[in-house]
């Protein structure tokens, strides 16, 4: 109450002070983050763990048994699940609520650290991820062949643009956290062996594959030093052509050298799919690009936006670029609908003050008080770290039809 007195005593202090909290509360308001829900942190940690070849069986007595075991003496956990697949392993810890998520996966690293010893060479290192709802996508961009155009480039090269080009440009955006490509045909050189040639010269496939192992790399040899000059000396021994695995040298018999190019022929070609990615049944690339941990979606997405815009006058010909997903439409909407209710309900309540109360006097001292204690709150919102989502305003709404 004294607040109260001292602003009756003081009317031209009383105004300063809300001056000041409504600049302050638009100024904050500027700088507060849009999200569609509030960034909750879920401690649930999973551990992903491949044994190539392995029936679920297996899978499940060679690895998550062990990992069950060995994860079940951390202290918080509220449940423990697990999935058994062929060539693959899920187990899902859910940690008490107080707990903290990064806490939580360190202790799960430490554990599955020291189990890794008692698992098969086989089994590949084990993943521990953190469950994170903001880091799924959150706007997705398909490159595709423009089949009007005189020239369509191959699936080769458009994934060879997209990954040089495009994905860089975009993971330059202010907000971007990372940028998958989905479908792409990277290029390859393969080698296909010729087993009759394999056996006339007794030459095994792991001969060959030592061979080119040996043959393909750049190492440092080390250093050659003088009492004036210090020389680096490297081994550059890596393959310019395609051509030139052909004349790499397997085996000899006698004197006489058995190259790779009499035991298999050499490809240059595209590499083996892992990953397809469709639009409108044509097949195409897919770029998946997620935010940065608390970044405003919003802003990430106009970034994007701006960003393909400038580069349509720079693409090769014969390609072209749709955008595919936008996570910040459905944001959009929401916060709108949201603002919109808030604004309804403080006419509502205005209108409800002069109607009761018959008096011309309140109702301005209403009308301007709710919106300057609206604006305050921002401040203190900023402050605080909240961002402007569904749940907030939905509190706002309520705390002003109050």
């Amino acid at each position: 109450m004294w607040f109260t007195r001292v602003s009756l005593k003081n009317p031209v202090f009383a105004t300063m002070v809300m001056l000041a909290i409504v600049v302050l509360g638009l100024f904050s308001y500027q700088r507060l983050q849009v999200d569609q829900f509030p960034n909750v942190d879920f401690p649930v940690v999973v551990i992903s763990t491949t044994y190539p070849g392995a029936s679920p069986e297996i899978v499940e007595s060679e690895v998550t048994k062990k990992i069950e075991e060995g994860v079940n003496s951390i202290a918080g956990i509220n449940a423990l699940t697990s999935r058994s697949y062929d060539s693959q392993s899920v187990v899902i810890i859910e940690f008490q609520l107080h707990i903290d998520g990064r806490k939580a996966a360190e202790d799960v690293r430490e554990k599955v650290a020291a189990i890794r010893p008692t698992l098969r060479d086989e089994v590949e290192e084990p993943r521990v991820l953190r469950f994170d709802p903001a880091s799924r996508a959150i706007w997705s961009l398909a490159v595709l062949p423009d089949s009007s155009a005189a020239k369509v480039p191959s699936a080769v090269e458009l994934t060879s643009w997209a990954d040089q080009v495009l994905k860089k440009r975009l993971e330059n955006v202010r907000g971007v956290g990372a940028v998958t490509l989905v479908g792409a045909t990277k290029r390859e050189i393969n080698l296909y062996l010729r087993p009759e040639a394999l056996e006339a010269y007794g030459i095994t496939p792991a001969q060959v594959v030592a061979a080119v192992q040996s043959e393909n790399q750049e190492l440092p040899v080390g250093a050659v030093r003088s009492q004036a000059h210090e020389l680096v000396v490297q081994i550059d021994a890596r393959m310019r052509r395609p051509e030139d695995f052909g004349r790499i040298i397997v085996a000899r018999k006698g004197s006489t050298p058995i190259r790779l190019a009499q035991l298999a022929t050499v490809q240059d070609g595209p590499q083996e799919i892992e990953t397809l990615a469709l639009h409108d049944g044509q097949r195409t690339l897919l770029l998946s690009v997620q935010k940065a941990q608390d970044e405003n979606t919003i802003a990430v997405i106009d970034g994007l936006t701006r960003t393909v815009t400038e580069m349509k006058s720079q693409l090769p010909p014969g390609v072209r670029l749709e955008p595919i997903f936008d996570g910040s439409r459905p944001i959009r909407v929401a916060v709108q609908n949201v603002r919109q209710t808030l604004f309804e309900g403080a006419i509502l309540t205005i209108l409800i003050v002069f109607l009761f109360l018959n008096s011309w006097r309140s109702t301005v001292i209403t009308g301007l008080t709710l919106p300057i204690a609206l604006i305050g709150t921002f401040l203190f919102m900023y402050w605080f770290g909240f961002t402007i989502n569904m749940i907030t305003l939905m509190a706002l709404s309520r705390a002003w039809a109050c």
